[in-house]
């Protein structure tokens, strides 16, 4: 999620700074996502198992998962499918930040559109977008880390692609559960982009001495202070995921396939809804492992507001 800035008046920047600003921003974005979702890999881990219903753990709960999981596997079972998603989120926080800066000047400059709304509209735009183009890797890191030891179908990263394209019809195997994606993505993405942006504009507007500080690389910009960064930012990804998170067990059963067992239950996102509901109702279907995705809130969001914000003061992008 991008940072907004108070008004000021523009500095002018040396050449150097305003060279390559969108691979600058790429790489903030980008760096912000991988340190983020490395500190949250093993709840990661845990959430995918407990969606599927995997045959080991589907009888156990979020913290009996968490303590199962290195027993029988190891503790290094806890990053399983970590190496696909490092692969896949630098390009697609890379993607995000800097699409929902473009998608805001565009709905700002070019449609007329400004306000709370532009932040919602753009925030879904740039979900969607980072989603779409790093989906395939969301797809093998998904089977990657639903493997358990002693039962694995692919070997590593490369394999599962091969095997996926052989075996699941070519490359709309890599897309299967894309469409409740990119569903899901865009109440997901927009109300945390709404709800972070609305509520660090409010903070600075009236208490700026107390939310913010100047920004290293120009002290003209004001910018959150980190423990206001995590304190917004989980506010944030607890309001969007509670809103989103049905759509995200669907997609999760849908991208895992033939994997499952009842994969034949999960061919649409209509059908997988109603399957999960039928089946393991509200608590334990459509919302299992929801708690464990407001344990993943905090952390994830702090590191990933402090991480951006500290990489956009270094690569000069304030």
């Amino acid at each position: 999620m991008t940072s907004e800035v108070v008004p000021s008046t523009p500095v002018p920047s040396t050449p150097v700074h305003r060279d390559y600003y969108w691979l600058r921003s790429f790489v903030a974005g980008g760096v912000a996502g991988c340190c983020a979702k490395s500190t949250i890999a093993p709840l990661d881990r845990v959430k995918i198992l407990l969606q599927a219903q995997n045959p080991h753990y589907k009888h156990l709960g979020v913290l009996e998962t968490v303590l199962a999981v290195p027993k029988k596997e190891g503790y290094l079972g806890l990053y399983r499918g970590n190496g696909a998603m490092m692969v896949r989120i630098f390009p697609y926080g890379a993607i995000q930040f800097m699409a929902f800066d473009n998608y805001k000047k565009l709905l700002s400059k070019r449609l007329g559109i400004s306000g709370h709304i532009h932040r919602l509209l753009a925030g879904s735009m740039a979900g969607i977008t980072a989603v779409i183009c790093t989906y395939p890797l969301d797809v093998v890191r998904a089977r990657l880390a639903f493997q358990v030891k002693g039962e694995r179908r692919y070997t590593g990263i490369i394999n599962a692609f091969q095997t996926i394209y052989h075996k699941e019809g070519g490359v709309p195997g890599f897309y299967r559960g894309l469409t409740p994606t990119v569903i899901g993505m865009a109440p997901y993405a927009g109300f945390s982009f709404f709800t972070f942006g609305t509520l660090k504009s409010v903070g600075l507007k009236h208490f700026p001495e107390l939310v913010g500080r100047p920004s290293s690389d120009n002290p003209q910009v004001l910018v959150l202070k980190p423990h206001v960064n995590l304190l917004c930012g989980g506010v944030a990804g607890a309001i969007a995921q509670t809103i989103s998170y049905p759509l995200d067990v669907a997609r999760r059963r849908m991208q895992l396939g033939n994997v499952l067992p009842d994969s034949d239950k999960c061919l649409t996102l209509s059908k997988t809804l109603r399957y999960v509901y039928q089946e393991y109702g509200v608590q334990k279907g459509l919302y299992r492992g929801l708690s464990l995705n407001y344990i993943r809130c905090v952390p994830s969001q702090a590191v990933a507001f402090t991480t951006y914000e500290f990489m956009k003061q270094v690569l000069h992008l304030n």
